[in-house]
Formats: C-alpha cells, sequence, structure tokens
C-alpha cells in the first residue's frame, strides 16, 4: 500500500488547490469579458473552465479522503479555506 498523505500534507494541498482554482477562475472570467463566448476565440476560456471543474472534482474527492484518513483532524477549511486573503 502506497503511504497516504498526512494531515499537514492535506491542508498544504488544499491551499495550494484552492489558490490555483481561484487563479484559474480569474484568468477564465477575463478570457469570458474579453473574447466572443462561441467560435474559435472562445476555445481558451473554455478550455480554463474545464480545468476548474477538473480541479473542484479533484479538491472534492481529496476532502473525501481527508476525512476518511484523519477524520479527528478533518474540517471542510482544509479543501476549502475561505477567501483568498485567508490563505497562507
Amino acid at each position: 500500500m502506497k503511504p497516504r498523505l498526512t494531515f499537514e500534507e492535506h491542508t498544504e494541498m488544499g491551499h495550494a488547490l484552492a489558490r490555483i482554482q481561484d487563479e484559474l477562475q480569474n484568468r477564465s472570467v477575463r478570457l469570458a469579458n474579453a473574447y466572443p463566448r462561441s467560435g474559435p476565440e472562445a476555445i481558451p476560456e473554455k478550455k480554463l473552465d474545464q480545468a476548474c471543474k477538473a480541479l473542484s472534482e479533484a479538491r472534492s474527492a481529496l476532502e473525501e479522503l481527508l476525512f476518511k484518513e484523519h477524520p479527528e483532524r478533518a474540517g471542510v477549511t482544509v479543501y476549502y479555506p475561505g477567501r483568498q486573503d485567508d490563505r497562507p
């Protein structure tokens, strides 16, 4: 069996993924406001939106693993830490 993430590793992963998702969402909105919503010029924004959705699914799956592996310390703020200003 492979070693699982420690609680501290889950915490670092959660904060990193939250920052990345914020950045992807901000870039996606910027592209959506700058280019048409359809046609070839819309492809970059659609790809970023897909990446945001995939990242959200990964965060949710990791949160489930966190609660399974570290039930005594797990909390929703590990993978969903709140406002960007509150993150390390």
